[in-house]
């Protein structure tokens, strides 16, 4: 996708992708509280497209569900972690109408295809902005490069966690058209 004509990855393992997500009646009634889970988040950030091959995320295994977490705080912590190995099994039960998203994190890590990837930045970027566009502004955004998958990862990781540095990429328009062609459907 991008401009340039050599690639840094030519030749990338490309991975199937995962189902799609199973929706039930409870899913749709509007009436059962039902917080952003783990799932949820991969759905939204699967198929955003690879800034430099006509690929989504998914398909090149830079994202991955189980490299996803929503952290929902609960009202009730402390008294979860008291009884812990007593009211487990009832807490569980109950927890959809004790959660408390207000502080709610959701965390992502991504995966390089190739550990001198100068695209990792701009994926990230990619990543964080299509969640800042999905999820209300009650949840704190954490996206950051696998550990030990990029030569660069804490510099990566610094810029995307600084929101003054976030902001200030989105103001520059030529970066910001680049974001919207790598959030932007793809035809096939």
């Amino acid at each position: 996708m991008s401009g340039g004509t050599r690639l840094e990855n030519a030749n990338p393992l490309i991975f199937q992708r995962s189902g799609e997500r199973l929706f039930t009646a409870t899913d749709e009634d509007e009436d059962v509280a039902d917080p952003i889970d783990d799932r949820e988040i991969f759905d939204l950030i699967r198929s955003i497209n690879d800034p430099e091959h006509p690929l989504s995320l998914e398909e090149l295994n830079v994202v991955e569900q189980m490299r996803v977490n929503v952290s929902l705080i609960c009202e009730h912590l402390s008294i979860y972690l008291k009884f812990f190995s007593i009211v487990l099994s009832l807490y569980r039960v109950f927890l959809p109408e004790q959660v408390n998203d207000e502080d709610s994190t959701v965390s992502v890590e991504f995966t390089p295809t190739i550990p001198h990837c100068s695209m990792a930045t701009l994926i990230g970027l990619s990543i964080k902005v299509k969640l800042l566009r999905s999820l209300p502004d009650r949840f704190k955004i954490d996206v950051h490069i696998t550990p030990g998958t990029h030569a660069s990862e804490d510099a990566v990781n610094k810029q995307l966690a600084d929101k003054e540095r976030v902001a200030a990429a989105l103001e520059n328009s030529q970066l910001l058209e680049v974001v919207n062609q790598c959030l932007s459907t793809r035809t096939m």
